[in-house]
């Protein structure tokens, strides 16, 4: 008996992985996050979430009957983009805002090269950038940790409509009788003061910062369960960290006053997230092994220089974008030699 033999070309898929499974796997994995953000900074994070979350589906579903694609919807993507976004963001960032950033992430990010697999930068990070250049003060206003009565009320500026001037933090948390609160984030602390928070505090999410961005440890633990699923390449976020870790020891050996130390770089501002959900885009970073790498210290890297040189006391968002730029570059310098050939 002569038996067939099937041949198909690649990929060939070993395993049952398909976009919508990764992408609700994602999904679970930022739930925890999400929850940890609005205990800390109560309904004004549940409401920023929900925000970002629901324009970036509509956005999404809008494009997609525009372009003929049909329902994309069911792909998860845009629910990952709104989630990322909205943790990006401060707690008390007013939700017009968030929904022009939600909009923006999806339509300019996402939808104007094509949709999902097209886009040659991460969605939330591109949503990020552009409210950062249109809202700089509002995106630099901080609100506290904790704040009693998170739970009950808004944060002032939440509900802030255009053209309107919310409350002053100041005045705000000066009624909530706040000891030693300064206003301003770690990350910032140490730039413009040279004062490092704890690193414990830091780490496990003590701290002021961006909705989502505070608890390293959380972050860690998400990152290292869809590393676990292969759900993403682990080259990448290991490969930032350490190019941030790297960069950041010799200059703090220098001068440990003036220089942060290796761990805070970690723990503090946007790294931990970003290098886990956000820098490990699967659509946006490089395929092969080496380029994920080089990709990987290539932010890491520049992170931590815009950090300590630049105007500003974040930089992993620029980073980020920047590394996407070179990305394909990056995929074409390090392919492999194709099998016979010199």
């Amino acid at each position: 008996m002569v038996k067939d033999i099937e041949i198909r070309s690649s990929p060939h898929l070993k395993r049952k992985m398909t976009v919508d499974r990764i992408m609700r796997s994602v999904v679970l994995a930022l739930m925890p996050i999400s929850a940890f953000a609005v205990w800390q900074f109560g309904l004004s994070a549940l409401l920023l979430l929900v925000t970002t979350t629901g324009v970036a589906v509509l956005t999404e579903w809008f494009f997609a009957r525009q372009s003929g694609q049909g329902n994309t919807i069911g792909d998860w993507s845009a629910v990952i983009t709104g989630l990322l976004l909205g943790l990006t963001l401060p707690p008390g960032f007013p939700l017009w805002m968030a929904a022009v950033a939600a909009f923006v992430a999806i339509a300019l990010g996402k939808a104007l090269f094509g949709g999902l697999g097209y886009n040659v930068m991460n969605p939330a990070l591109v949503g990020r950038a552009f409210v950062q250049a249109a809202f700089p003060v509002a995106i630099t206003t901080w609100t506290p940790a904790f704040a009693p009565g998170r739970f009950v009320e808004l944060i002032p500026s939440t509900l802030t409509l255009p053209f309107m001037q919310p409350v002053p933090v100041a005045d705000w948390v000066a009624g909530l009788n706040l000891d030693g609160w300064t206003g301003a984030t770690p990350l910032a602390m140490q730039k413009f003061q040279h004062l490092e928070a704890p690193l414990t505090d830091a780490f496990t999410g003590l701290i002021a910062g961006s909705a989502g961005e505070t608890s390293a440890l959380l972050i860690l633990l998400c990152g290292l369960w869809l590393a676990w699923r292969r759900m993403l390449d682990w080259r990448i976020p290991v490969s930032v960290l350490a190019g941030a870790a790297l960069t950041a020891l010799p200059f703090w050996l220098l001068d440990p006053h003036l220089y942060p130390s290796p761990g805070f770089v970690l723990c503090s501002g946007g790294l931990m997230l970003a290098a886990w959900f956000m820098a490990s885009d699967m659509v946006a970073s490089p395929v092969t092994a080496k380029g994920a790498i080089l990709y990987g210290l290539f932010i890491g890297v520049l992170t931590v220089v815009i950090r300590l040189f630049g105007g500003l006391p974040e930089g992993v968002m620029y980073a980020i974008l920047l590394g996407n730029a070179v990305g394909p570059l990056i995929s074409s310098w390090t392919q492999p030699r194709v099998y016979g050939s010199k």
